[in-house]
């Protein structure tokens, strides 16, 4: 039956993808490929953790799968769309799980349904970790009602948001404006905070104001999140800013958040498992 996924593909196969993988159990499908740029040694290793036959040629990777998640960076998700479409097996659905703006997503629809394949508007809407497989998906597309079977025979978390690609993607986006806003104001407050020696009083200001959040906590996880994956939030928040842009209401926060985000992921830097001021003092000594 067509929702029956014998034959599965990734393109990109990073954090997004090896969630998903060492979440499938019965669900797995017999046959998984993978295909990424970085197919080096290490990633190379990474395929063989998880069961997956790897591949550095796009079109070794999608011969005859039957699904495909691409799962790149923002910036790279209409290239990996451009480059896969040659080689795509009509009928063949594209889960296009990319942060990206409504009208990339749309522009990479028109060149998966130029060949035959099948485009879904695929929006991950929590962290891949620890939910894995179960992270709640949001799609849309016309082929949404399809693709929600063939994600729940896969044992995961599908929501359809409608029947036009870039719904799914505009909750997304718009959500992110807040997530990874929040992210890059408190980057800004708590380094502010720590360079003047002022961070108590600001703490306690902040808990006068607002007990219910946990600022001490909050601040540490939203540091964290960025010294570990701002640079994909960066290329996200771009993403964001074209979508708020395009709803012409301007996009200087959504701008801004992209700038910090880059800014703190580009350092590199090991979070480890420091608090607040301890990821304060380490971003400090390198900006």
């Amino acid at each position: 039956m067509e929702s029956t996924i014998e034959r599965l593909a990734f393109v990109g196969f990073g954090e997004a993808a090896t969630a998903f993988v060492s979440g499938w159990a019965r669900a797995r499908p017999a046959h998984l490929a993978a295909c990424d740029i970085r197919t080096d040694g290490e990633m190379r290793a990474r395929y063989a953790e998880h069961g997956v036959t790897g591949s550095q040629i796009i079109g070794d990777a999608l011969a005859g799968t039957q699904a495909v998640f691409s799962v790149v960076t923002a910036d790279q998700a209409l290239v990996a769309a451009k480059a896969a479409a040659p080689h795509l097996p009509k009928g063949a659905f594209w889960f296009d799980c990319n942060s990206c703006a409504p009208k990339t997503k749309r522009q990479a629809a028109d060149v998966i349904e130029a060949v035959g394949g099948r485009y879904v508007d695929a929006a991950v809407m929590a962290p891949v970790y620890p939910k894995r497989h179960h992270v709640p998906l949001l799609i849309s597309g016309p082929h949404a009602s399809a693709a929600e079977r063939v994600l729940l025979s896969l044992d995961m978390k599908p929501q359809t948001a409608g029947t036009e690609v870039g719904q799914a993607s505009s909750i997304k986006m718009i959500r992110s404006i807040m997530i990874k806003g929040m992210e890059a104001l408190s980057a800004e407050c708590f380094l502010a905070a720590r360079s003047a020696g002022v961070e108590d009083s600001v703490l306690a200001s902040l808990a006068e104001s607002d007990p219910a959040m946990e600022w001490t906590r909050r601040g540490a996880y939203n540091l964290e999140r960025m010294m570990v994956h701002g640079l994909r939030r960066a290329a996200e928040m771009r993403e964001v800013a074209s979508t708020v842009q395009d709803l012409g209401i301007g996009c200087g926060m959504s701008a801004a958040t992209a700038d910090w985000q880059e800014r703190i992921g580009a350092l590199g830097i090991d979070p480890g498992e420091g608090d607040l001021f301890l990821r304060a003092d380490t971003l400090l000594a390198r900006l």
